[in-house]
């Protein structure tokens, strides 16, 4: 029987593009990162009496215009399940793979609840809402949410640099294993200012961004 010179049996490879519906589920969690920040910078600019120093992206689904905010929740928690699906096909089989699209789902879920359970005001926003915000209910399952789910995209960082590693994207397994303390960095930072909280938010986002789009381009394919 005849042998390729390649590789050994056990090693995979990304060689070939994604199917179309794969690349199809995989353009949505390349596009939910802009698409989120993009709405939310455009509205924090728009909107009266909003301050990126003192107020929370999440604070925008508050007040008269926060069904924006709120459509921006649920589109950007659509997409990034949608991504989550499509890493899962991409990287059947592949170590690591089966466990980060399930992390990623937890993190468009959270996108989800922040829709349905919204945060408090506070720190003037909307306008006349006092400085000093009180924690409700709902505030409080926001908050929570949002935690699990960038732990969880914290953790699927890990995971997916295991699988990009065995896939022989070094240089993309360190950069997914840098990418949680980025995000950790800012959100420890928000105790100083909301706009580092922002930042740590951002950065998961673009993370996965980038991520997913290299997977976007390549198929994974063991070799025999």
């Amino acid at each position: 029987m005849a042998h390729t010179l390649s590789s050994p049996a056990n090693v995979v490879r990304s060689t070939d593009a994604p199917r179309p519906v794969t690349r199809a589920l995989l353009a949505g969690g390349v596009v939910a990162g802009p698409v989120f920040l993009g709405a939310g910078v455009a509205q924090g600019l728009a909107r009266e009496g909003f301050d990126f120093t003192r107020n929370a992206i999440s604070q925008l689904a508050l007040g008269d215009l926060g069904w924006i905010q709120v459509a921006n929740f649920l589109l950007t928690g659509a997409l990034v399940i949608a991504g989550a699906v499509g890493m899962g096909r991409t990287l059947h089989g592949v170590p690591g793979g089966a466990w980060a699209a399930r992390l990623v789902a937890v993190f468009g879920a959270s996108f989800l609840a922040a829709a349905a359970f919204p945060a408090d005001a506070g720190a003037g926003f909307p306008i006349g809402a006092p400085e000093a915000a009180s924690l409700s209910a709902h505030g409080a399952v926001h908050m929570l949410g949002g935690m699990l789910g960038y732990l969880a995209l914290c953790a699927a960082f890990l995971v997916l640099a295991r699988s990009l590693g065995s896939l022989g994207h070094h240089g993309w397994a360190l950069a997914a294993r840098l990418a949680p303390a980025g995000v950790l960095a800012g959100f420890a930072g928000s105790s100083v200012s909301v706009l580092a909280f922002t930042v740590g938010a951002g950065l998961g986002l673009a993370g996965l961004t980038a991520v997913t789009a290299r997977l976007a381009t390549t198929a994974p394919q063991p070799t025999h």
